[in-house]
């Protein structure tokens, strides 16, 4: 099948009812998409499908065909993107394992919300970060945000 990852179509050779997050990983040179619980509760696995955040551990690779799909790789070549830019300035990552994942749910977040309030990102941030870092995550979409208007 075909499959459109960070503007490339890639000819991937898994079965169609493989998760989308082992097409990635298992046919492409992706691998920041991390497994963590199989079951789409923790996000380490969040894609963006269209600009949505979804778990890849629960969507089927056949179901996404044609849909422009977002790896953190995908995200800026350099990894220069304003939320990026963000977690590294507030130091979000302790372990680092969730990153990719909250870091995807937080473009998607701002993508349609520029000005978030914590009840917001609550809201919208349902990854799981087992370190705990939810304070610096919270910063760090804050700063994202305050990046992404003085860029404008």
């Amino acid at each position: 099948m075909e499959l459109s990852i960070n503007g490339q179509v890639i000819e991937v050779a898994a079965d169609a009812d493989s998760p989308l997050l082992w097409a990635i990983r298992d046919f492409t040179d992706y691998t920041g998409t991390k497994f963590g619980c199989g079951i789409g509760a923790c996000g380490a696995c969040t894609v963006l499908i269209d600009g949505q955040p979804v778990r890849s551990c629960q969507t089927l690779a056949a179901d996404v065909g044609g849909a422009a799909i977002t790896t953190i790789e995908g995200l800026s070549e350099a990894g220069d993107h304003p939320v990026q830019r963000a977690w590294i300035e507030e130091q979000v990552p302790q372990c680092g394992y969730c990153q990719s994942g909250m870091i995807l749910a937080a473009v998607a977040l701002l993508d349609g919300n520029p000005v978030p309030d914590d009840a917001d990102i609550d809201a919208a941030i349902t990854n799981i970060c087992r370190c705990g870092t939810y304070g610096r995550i919270r910063r760090a979409i804050h700063r994202a945000a305050e990046i992404m208007r003085e860029e404008g």
